[in-house]
C-alpha cells in the first residue's frame, strides 16, 4: 500500500516541541562570536526633510561601536522600483538621506556591544526634521496636491489598463445595476518570528549571511545587488523561521545593513527587530479600494462586471505596487460574465510600504466579486446562493482561457458549491434566519457565502513553473534530500519524505531534507503562491524515479542479469530478477562503492487553480455589534491531497486568517500619518477564543500539470474565508437596512451601519 495520501504525522513536531527550533535570534555558530548589535534609529514622523543628525552625545554612550547616517553608506545601491514601467523618481536610499516619507524609516544606525544598549544609545542620536505635508489616503495621492516625490511629479507609481477605454455600454441591457466602493483594509502579516539577521565576512573575504526568509536563493540574489558583490562572495543560510506570509521574501534594507556594518567593521554583526519595529517596518499587505460595478437580469443572472483599483503602494514602490497585476487576472473570479472589465492604478503614500501577504492580489479579487455578487443578489431579490450557482462557468477538464489572461487548469465549481451548501444545512439556516427575523430576536443570524477560484504556482518571465530536487541514497540504507523550496510550518519535511519514501522504500525517519544553504542548493524558487508541493515535491518525485534508473545499471552489474529484466521492489527497497526472486540487490549496496544520486528539474506546462466554497454562519447582536463566527463550512479543492494532516493543517491556517481579517484586523492611521495599531493591544491577532472548529469538506479534481495530479492549498482557506465572514455579518443586518460593511466589521462598525440604516428608514 502507497503512503501516499495517509495521514503520517509530522517528522517536524518533535523537534519543535522538545528542544524547540533554532531561529535567526538562537544561533550560537562560533563564526558569530564577538559580534556587535545594531538598533535603527527610525523616523517619528510620517513626512519630513532631514535637517540635521547630530550622534555626538550617543557616540559617548557606554557600549557603543558606531553610528552610520545615509553618508557613510553611499557605496550602498539605491533601491530604484522593481518594475521598468513605474516612475524612475520613486528610489529609495537605505537609510533615509534627506527626506522621510513613513513613520519606522531607517534614519541612522547605532552599533553597540550588546544589544540592551542599543536602545537607549538610539534615544541619544538627534534627528531634526521639517515637517512636509502628509499623504495618508489613497484618494489624497490620487489628487497629487501633495507629493512624496517632487520630483516625480505624481504620487502613481503605475497604472494597469487605461480607465479611458472602458467601455460606456457595458451594462446596457441590464434590468439591475449596483456600484459601491468598499475597501479590502490594509493588515499586518505579524509573523511569530520577526525581521533578524546575522552576517560574517570570512578571511578569503566571502559574507556568510543567516536571515530568515522564504527562498535564500533570492534573498542572496538582492544581497548580492544592493552591495554589488559577485554571486559567488556570498552565502545565505535560512534557519528555522517563524512564518512569513509572503513578507519575507527577497531582502530588507536593515539586513543588508547588518552585513554592510560587519564588513565596515570586521567584526560579525547581528540584528533583531522588537514588535513595535515589526508592525511599523515589515511591509503590510492588502490595502486597496475598489470600486465594483455589476449588473444583469432580476433573475440573478449578471451580464456585466466592472472593477475598479486603487492600490496603496505606502511609501516607496514594492511588490504591494504590483499585486493589482493578480487582482486583474482574477476578476471574474470563477464565474461565467459575458462582460467584464478591469483597470487599477498604485500610489504612494506617507505609510509603511506594502508587499505579498498570504494571496498576495487573489484574495482582493474575490473579495471583490463575491461582496458584487451579494450586493446584485439584494437588489434583485434572489438568493445569493442561487445567483452564484447560476453564473459559474460550467465543469471543464481541459484549460479555459478567460478575457483576462488565466488559463485555468481543471474545475467543477459548481459541484463545490453545492457539496458546501449540503454539508452547512443551508435551507436549514434561512429557515431559522426567517425565524428570528419574524420574532425581531435581538440577536440575528448570518449566513455568507464566498465561491473562489485562485492561481498558484505560477511562473515569470524566465520562464515556466519549476523547481530543483537532489536525492542522494546513502550505504547505510538512508536517504538525503535537497530542496529548492523553504519550509516554515508547511511540513516538507515530512510531506518529501514521503514522496522519496514511496518511490524508494525507504522509511520516512531515515529520510532528511536540507534546504535552504546557498552553497548546498545555488538555484531554488522558495516557498510562496502555493507553489513548494506541485513544483519542489513533484521535483522529488521525479528525482526518486530518475535515481532508480541510475541505480539499474549498476543493479545489472552487480546481478550480472539484463537491466530490461530487472523489478525495483519498493517494498524491499531492493532490485531483483524478474522471476527469480532469490537474486536481490539492496538499493543501499549500489551506493558503496560510488555516490548514487540524481539532481532534476521538474517543469510544470503553467499555473494551477485551486477553487472552491465556502459558507460562515454568524450571530450579529443588534444592540452592541458584535458578531461572532459560529461556523466556518468549507470546500477547498486542491487536487489529489498527499497528507491531509498537513493539508487539513493548510486549511485550518488559511480559514483562520481569513476570518481574521473579516472579523478584527486593521492596520490604522491617524490623519498625521502616525501609526495607532503599533502593537498587539491595538492590532488585535485572532485566537482560538475567537474561531469555531472549522468544517472541512472533501473533493478532488486533479490537475494534469504534475503526476501528483496536485496544486497549491496553503493560500485558499484565507482566499475563501474573508468575504464569506463579511458577507455573513452583512447578511445578519441586511433586513435592517444595511447593505454593506466595510472590514474589519468590528462591534462599532456594524453599531454605526445599523444606527445609519435605522435613520435612512425614520
Amino acid at each position: 500500500m502507497s503512503i501516499l495520501g495517509t495521514r503520517v504525522l509530522r517528522v517536524e513536531d518533535p523537534r519543535f516541541l522538545t528542544t524547540g527550533g533554532v531561529y535567526t535570534e538562537d544561533l550560537q555558530d562560533d563564526r558569530l562570536a564577538g559580534a556587535c548589535y545594531l538598533t535603527f534609529v527610525r523616523s517619528p514622523v510620517a513626512h519630513g526633510r532631514i535637517t540635521g543628525i547630530d550622534a555626538t552625545e550617543a557616540k559617548a554612550s557606554p557600549g557603543v561601536v558606531a553610528v552610520y547616517t545615509a553618508a557613510d553608506i553611499a557605496d550602498l545601491k539605491v533601491v530604484k522600483p522593481m518594475m521598468p514601467s513605474w516612475n524612475a523618481a520613486m528610489t529609495q536610499t537605505l537609510l533615509a538621506s534627506d527626506t522621510v516619507r513613513y513613520v519606522g524609516e531607517p534614519v541612522a544606525v547605532v552599533v553597540t556591544e550588546h544589544p540592551y544598549q542599543g536602545e537607549d544609545a538610539a534615544e541619544l542620536v538627534a534627528v531634526d526634521y521639517d515637517p512636509l505635508p502628509v499623504v495618508v489616503t489613497m484618494d489624497d495621492a490620487l489628487a497629487d496636491t501633495s507629493l512624496l516625490f517632487p520630483e516625480a511629479g505624481t504620487n502613481v507609481i503605475g497604472r494597469f489598463g487605461d480607465p479611458a477605454e472602458l467601455d460606456p455600454n457595458l451594462f446596457d441591457g441590464c434590468e439591475v445595476v449596483v456600484s459601491r466602493t468598499i475597501v479590502n483594509q490594509r493588515v499586518a502579516p505579524a509573523p511569530m518570528e520577526s525581521r533578524c539577521a546575522a552576517a560574517v565576512w570570512g578571511e578569503d573575504g566571502r559574507l556568510t549571511a543567516w536571515i530568515p526568509n522564504q527562498g535564500a536563493q533570492g534573498t542572496k540574489g538582492a544581497l548580492v545587488g544592493r552591495l554589488g558583490l559577485k554571486p559567488e562572495d556570498v552565502r545565505v543560510i535560512t534557519p528555522d523561521v517563524g512564518g512569513g506570509f509572503g513578507a519575507k521574501f527577497g531582502i530588507d534594507a536593515e539586513s543588508v545593513l547588518t552585513a554592510w556594518v560587519a564588513r565596515q567593521l570586521g567584526r560579525p554583526a547581528r540584528w533583531s527587530e522588537t514588535r513595535y519595529e515589526n508592525l511599523l517596518g515589515m511591509t503590510h499587505g492588502r490595502a486597496q479600494q475598489q470600486t465594483v460595478t455589476i449588473g444583469g437580469l432580476r433573475d440573478g443572472t449578471v451580464l456585466a462586471y466592472r472593477l475598479e483599483v486603487v492600490q496603496d503602494g505606502g511609501a516607496y514602490p514594492k511588490i504591494g505596487a504590483l499585486l493589482p497585476l493578480l487582482t486583474l487576472l482574477m476578476t471574474s473570479g470563477p464565474y461565467d460574465i459575458p462582460r467584464a472589465e478591469s483597470v487599477a492604478v498604485s500610489v504612494v503614500t506617507n505609510t509603511t510600504p506594502t508587499g505579498a501577504y498570504r494571496g498576495a492580489g487573489r484574495p482582493e479579487a474575490t473579495a471583490a466579486i463575491e461582496r458584487a455578487m451579494d450586493l446584485f443578489a439584494a437588489e434583485a431579490g434572489v438568493d445569493p446562493a442561487e445567483v452564484r450557482r447560476k453564473n459559474l462557468l460550467a465543469p471543464f477538464t481541459e484549460p479555459h482561457q478567460t478575457k483576462f489572461g488565466a488559463l485555468y487548469d481543471t474545475g467543477d465549481y459548481a459541484a463545490g458549491l453545492d457539496r458546501v451548501l449540503e454539508a452547512a444545512g443551508y435551507a436549514d439556516l434561512r429557515r431559522e434566519q426567517a425565524e428570528r427575523r419574524a420574532r425581531g430576536d435581538v440577536v440575528q443570524l448570518g449566513i455568507g457565502l464566498s465561491s473562489y477560484v485562485e492561481i498558484t504556482g505560477g511562473g515569470d518571465e524566465s520562464g515556466p513553473p519549476s523547481e530543483n530536487a537532489t536525492v542522494e541514497v546513502h550505504p547505510d540504507g538512508s536517504a538525503t534530500i535537497l530542496t529548492g523550496t523553504s519550509p516554515h510550518g508547511q511540513g516538507h519535511e515530512t510531506a518529501w519524505a514521503m514522496l522519496a519514501s514511496d518511490k524508494l522504500g525507504i522509511p520516512v525517519d531515515k529520510i532528511t531534507l536540507k534546504w535552504g544553504d546557498t552553497d548546498l542548493i545555488p538555484e531554488g524558487g522558495g516557498t510562496g503562491g502555493s507553489r513548494s508541493l506541485q513544483q519542489g515535491g513533484a521535483a522529488v518525485q521525479q528525482a526518486s524515479e530518475e535515481l532508480i534508473e541510475e541505480a539499474r545499471g549498476r543493479a545489472a552489474a552487480e546481478l550480472e542479469a539484463s537491466a530490461a529484466d530487472l523489478v525495483f521492489d519498493p517494498a524491499q527497497s531492493a532490485f531483483m530478477v524478474a522471476g527469480d526472486p532469490a537474486a536481490v540487490v539492496p538499493l543501499a549496496r549500489l551506493a558503496e562503492t560510488e555516490r548514487l544520486f540524481v539532481r532534476t528539474v521538474f517543469s510544470a506546462p503553467g499555473a494551477t487553480f485551486p477553487f472552491g466554497s465556502h459558507v460562515a454562519v454568524v450571530e450579529v447582536d443588534t444592540e452592541t455589534g458584535k458578531a461572532t463566527l459560529l461556523r466556518m463550512i468549507t470546500v477547498d479543492d486542491a487536487g489529489y491531497v498527499l497528507n491531509p494532516l498537513l493539508a487539513e493543517g493548510q486549511r485550518h491556517g488559511g480559514i483562520a486568517q481569513g476570518a481574521a481579517q473579516a472579523l478584527l484586523e486593521e492596520v490604522c492611521y491617524d490623519a498625521d500619518g502616525n501609526p495607532l495599531t503599533a502593537n498587539f493591544a491595538s492590532y488585535p491577532i485572532v485566537t482560538a477564543t475567537e474561531l469555531p472548529s472549522f468544517e472541512l469538506v472533501d473533493m478532488v479534481t486533479p490537475t494534469s500539470y504534475n503526476t501528483l495530479g496536485v496544486k497549491g492549498i496553503g493560500e485558499a482557506g484565507t482566499i475563501g474565508a474573508t468575504p464569506a465572514v463579511q458577507n455573513a455579518v452583512v447578511d445578519a443586518v441586511a433586513h435592517l437596512g444595511v447593505r454593506h460593511i466595510d472590514m474589519p466589521t468590528s462591534p462599532q462598525r456594524v453599531w454605526q451601519a445599523l444606527r445609519a440604516a435605522r435613520s435612512e428608514n425614520a
